[in-house]
């Protein structure tokens, strides 16, 4: 074997190659190494991080007060909060008021309900069983927004909502433990039943804002309020057809335009709705809804029910009560006035015609004397005083709206005339009436309420405050009875807002003041009558007793309301009232203040008495006669109208002249006593003597809130007719035929 020798270059050569497969050896290991080490490092480091940011977050939970943990689900999660750290510094036994908030935060696609959930699902129940020195809160509802799937309409909430809760603390020196034990159904592709319980602690001591104080405020301000603060208001509520083809028309008024508007009813145990056709004038300042009802959907008439309307726009939004009236079937224009302005006029008939309504006999007195007192006089002082005379009929008119404003956003039912179903108003009416009779009969001058009406001694200078009362007491004695186009004046105000409601009763308190308006225009007109003189004594005590008979009339309305005993003991303390002042004139001046006093315990006793009485029964109206009167109530009048019967029902009430005058002059008399007699023919009264909603609701429902009322059904008209205030024989046969 021969060897070859390597020279030096290539061993050289060799030496640098396995230098440097060294080198790349060894660069790849501790490259290698230096990765894994940096991998375990940044491991650490997030680890290292996670933990930080959890004890971080652990700690903050645990530092941060007035919130309870959340309880989540695959819905989202649920929490209660408080918008103070504490209860308030106040002194044992004082109570605390608390502002909480139930917080909602719901995964993408969930949703729960709002109070009225709409056609499926139900809203959260709330249960506060185990909390100690806490009342128990009610919710407050934000707007909410509507759901559409597969035409079910649902109404609530997505994303995050806070329901407001009020409560109290019942004593601030005290703990607060809040235990709430929350059952809601929450939605997306299914529903899913739940129920969490929190628990939130409050202790006493500085009240001082939490983290959630704005949070709550924010949803607080989504509650709907009357409409003052966003401008908006309902200007109407029109009940439309009636079966499977009923529906509602709501009229809505914004001071800024409309952007995205809804509506949402809530009418228990009449209704169920569906989704709102809206229109919008052209400056989009005016919305109409045209709500339907779902076939199947209709429980009672609409016309006359009590119903809620939530409207919203955005993230503004009203609510209020409503009770619709009939309206027409003929569409209405977004642009369409409201008929204000002819309702207007129409009111200002109405009030003169009340002039001459048998209601306005009872005062007549009143106005006789007022005029006759002037004859002769100045003319400077007739025209004040008859100015002054319809200042206080506009003024009382305007009280009587303000009443009917109170009471409809109360929820109450409102009427024309209701004070006289309340028997405390009879027993003023009646003490005021003995007055004022004893007053014409000239037993006394000066004492109350005679320094009211009376001026120099007598009644030939009443002053201008005494015209005015006067004015004010005639308005409330004429307040019994409708007349032609009253009515409809007050139909349209009752079912409008307070604006409409405040200018409607101005009108009609001009259109009664209107005669006294007149003689102040003109003065001459009395300034020509005979002047006062010894005539004028004899004719004080004609219309004294005029006004005595005004008294007991109201005694009688007395005696159904509160009792026989009641109206007794309020007349016969009157009686003894005048009877004492007969007498004042005869006894020593030392005595006279005696009789002072007696006269006004009298008088208290006469107030007192009804409120410790307790009603008879029913009126006696409801029988005898020339026609054979059947009870109204709805369930019946629908029973006998389904039998083809025809039906004549008649809304009547004892202190109502204007219906006595209709029974006696048509109702009870000749051809139509006959007709109603016939077979057939039923008769049906209803008595609003007393307060009775349902007559309010059956009133309301033709657009009516004053008597008398009358209406004609049968089977060619199932839905009646409504007849004039003031009937005539040939009008109300008419309507009998028709019926038929």
């Amino acid at each position: 074997m021969t060897g070859v020798k390597a020279s030096p270059a290539d061993s050289a050569k060799h030496s640098r190659r396995a230098a440097v497969v060294i080198d790349t050896a060894w660069r790849a290991v501790l490259l290698f190494a230096a990765r894994r080490l940096e991998e375990d490092i940044m491991a650490w480091i997030k680890a290292a991080l996670t933990a930080a940011l959890l004890l971080t977050g652990i700690a903050a939970q645990a530092a941060e007060p007035g919130g309870s943990d959340w309880a989540s689900s695959e819905s989202g999660k649920v929490r209660l909060i408080s918008a103070t750290t504490g209860i308030g510094e106040k002194g044992a036994g004082e109570a605390g008021p608390l502002r909480l908030g139930l917080h909602f935060k719901l995964e993408p696609g969930w949703k729960i309900y709002w109070r009225t959930p709409g056609d499926a699902g139900y809203p959260p129940k709330l249960d506060w069983t185990g909390s100690a020195n806490l009342d128990n809160p009610l919710p407050r509802w934000p707007a909410p927004h509507r759901f559409v799937l597969a035409g079910l309409q649902n109404y609530g909430y997505m994303d995050e909502v806070i329901l407001p809760l009020d409560a109290t603390a019942a004593d601030a020196s005290r703990p607060v433990a809040a235990r709430l034990s929350v059952d809601f159904l929450a939605c997306a592709q299914i529903c899913v039943p739940q129920k969490v319980d929190l628990a939130l602690d409050l202790s006493p001591g500085p009240a001082a804002p939490s983290s959630f104080a704005h949070d709550i405020g924010r949803f607080t301000a989504l509650v709907p309020g009357d409409g003052r603060r966003h401008g908006l208001a309902l200007d109407s509520a029109e009940a439309l057809g009636g079966g499977d083809t009923a529906a509602l028309r709501l009229a809505v008024s914004s001071m800024e335009p409309f952007t995205d508007p809804d509506a949402f009813v809530e009418a228990e145990e009449v209704a169920a709705f569906g989704q709102p056709r809206v229109s919008l004038s052209a400056d989009r300042r005016r919305a109409v809804f045209e709500i339907p009802v779902p076939p199947g959907g209709l429980l009672k008439p609409l016309a006359g029910a009590a119903m809620t309307v939530t409207v919203t726009d955005g993230l503004r939004a009203f609510e209020t009560s409503m009770i619709p009236v009939p309206g027409s079937a003929a569409p209405m224009a977004a642009g369409d006035a409201p008929g204000l302005g002819g309702m207007l006029l129409i009111a200002l008939l109405g009030g003169l015609i009340l002039n001459l309504m048998p209601c306005v006999l009872p005062v007549l007195s009143i106005k006789v004397l007022g005029v006759l007192g002037h004859g002769g006089g100045e003319r400077r002082h007739v025209r004040a005083s008859f100015i002054a005379s319809g200042a206080g009929i506009v003024v009382s008119f305007l009280a009587l709206a303000l009443l009917a404003i109170g009471l409809k956003q109360a929820g109450a039912a409102v009427g024309w005339g209701i004070q006289f179903q309340q028997p405390g108003f009879l027993a003023v009416m009646v003490v005021l009436l003995a007055l004022f009779a004893a007053n014409l009969w000239g037993m006394f001058e000066i004492p109350m309420p005679a320094v009211l009406f009376s001026r120099g001694g007598g009644a030939a200078h009443h002053t201008v405050l005494g015209h005015f009362l006067s004015g004010a007491f005639a308005t409330l004695l004429a307040t019994p009875c409708s007349a032609p186009f009253l009515g409809t004046a007050i139909g349209f105000a009752l079912a409008r807002g307070p604006v409409e409601i405040a200018l409607i009763f101005t009108a009609l308190g001009l259109g009664m003041a209107a005669p006294y308006l007149a003689v102040a225009v003109w003065p001459d007109a009395a300034l020509k009558l005979p002047r006062p003189g010894r005539w004028m004594v004899t004719v004080r005590k004609l219309l004294g007793l005029a006004l005595a008979g005004t008294g007991l009339w109201l005694l009688t309305v007395l005696m159904v309301q509160a009792g026989t005993l009641a109206a007794l003991v309020t007349g016969g303390a009157m009686a003894c009232a005048v009877a004492v002042l007969g007498l004042r004139h005869r006894l020593p001046a030392a005595a006279r203040p005696a009789v002072t006093a007696c006269v006004v315990a009298l008088a208290g006793l006469a107030l007192a008495a009804p409120f410790h009485g307790s009603a008879d029964g029913e009126s006696g109206g409801e029988t005898g006669g020339a026609v054979a009167w059947g009870r109204f109530d709805s369930q019946t009048l629908a029973r006998l109208v389904s039998d083809g019967k025809v039906v004549f029902v008649d809304v009547t009430a004892d202190w109502c002249i204007t219906c006595k005058v209709n029974k006696a002059a048509v109702i009870e008399r000749g051809e139509v006593a006959s007709r109603l007699s016939s077979p057939g023919v039923v008769a049906l009264r209803a008595d609003w003597t007393r307060p009775d909603e349902g007559i309010s609701r059956y009133l309301a429902s033709f657009g009516r809130y004053g008597i008398p009322f009358n209406a004609v059904y049968g089977p060619s008209a199932p839905d009646g007719i409504a007849l004039p205030e003031l009937l005539s024989e040939a009008e109300v046969l008419a309507a009998l035929d028709k019926a038929r």
